[in-house]
């Protein structure tokens, strides 16, 4: 018997028998991550032994370095980058929210931009713009590193009635800060809510971050609005669950046991 794949059964028609089904292929599928990543263990480190440095492993592979030494059994270093909750207000005004928080920590970090332009907002973006699902917005996505592994990727998403064809939505990052950008066009800062999700990671997130199967991701959404409650900024940050060091302010003087 020929083994089922998703779309085989999405064309069963009781829905508890498809859901059964898409189980029994996502266990199969765990299982199957599992068993490649050892393989893949293994074949690193036969290219370790037959002489390849870790550099031209990693150039090849086209990962990190950091990501090399874990691949062949190695130790993975102990990448913790701390995210407070909420976001500090002098780091949020800092040129990059990430950059401010790793140098505090005495981390060696970078970024790179991967993406700027349009695209159809999910579901959660959507609502926080408050536009309707699979609308236009402008993402600004990139990718953050801690010695070279990468630990974050952080999207900002702008609604393109209010931000098209501004500065937000050109190549590159924004300078001075994306902060100082948004008071110049005019938004004044009101209120702000953030919420955190631990999930496994779809496959973009698993190849930009470099998991491994069986890591999760932690989802940081942040919805800012301006002093007249108008959706100015959605920020949605993907942190390599196993990488992150979470920290929750406390109201002062209203600290409990």
């Amino acid at each position: 018997m020929e083994a089922m794949t998703p779309e085989d059964a999405v064309r069963v028609t009781d829905p508890l028998e498809r859901a059964g089904v898409l189980s029994r292929l996502m266990a199969e599928h765990a299982g199957l991550l599992t068993e490649a990543a050892e393989l893949r263990r293994a074949a690193v480190a036969e290219a370790r032994a037959a002489g390849l440095s870790v550099a031209e492993i990693a150039g090849r592979l086209g990962v990190s370095p950091a990501r090399v030494a874990s691949m062949a059994g190695g130790p993975e270093p102990a990448v913790l980058v701390r995210r407070a909750l909420p976001t500090d207000p002098a780091v949020r005004a800092s040129t990059s929210l990430f950059l401010a928080e790793a140098e505090r920590q005495g981390l060696e970090a970078g970024r790179r931009m991967l993406y700027v332009g349009p695209e159809p907002a999910a579901e959660h973006v959507a609502a926080c713009l408050r536009v309707e699902p699979g609308a236009e917005v402008i993402a600004r996505r990139k990718v953050m590193t801690v010695g070279g592994m990468p630990v974050r990727v952080a999207t900002s998403y702008f609604r393109a009635d209010l931000f098209g064809g501004t500065r937000l939505a050109e190549p590159g990052f924004v300078r001075p800060s994306l902060q100082s950008a948004l008071v110049a066009l005019g938004h004044s800062f009101g209120r702000a809510e953030e919420t955190l999700t631990a999930r496994p990671p779809v496959p973009s997130e698993r190849e930009t971050l470099e998991l491994d199967p069986g890591e999760w991701v932690v989802q940081v959404l942040r919805a800012g609005y301006s002093t007249d409650d108008t959706p100015v900024h959605v920020l949605e940050t993907i942190c390599a669950a196993t990488r992150h060091v979470f920290t929750v302010g406390q109201v002062p003087g209203h600290d409990e046991f």
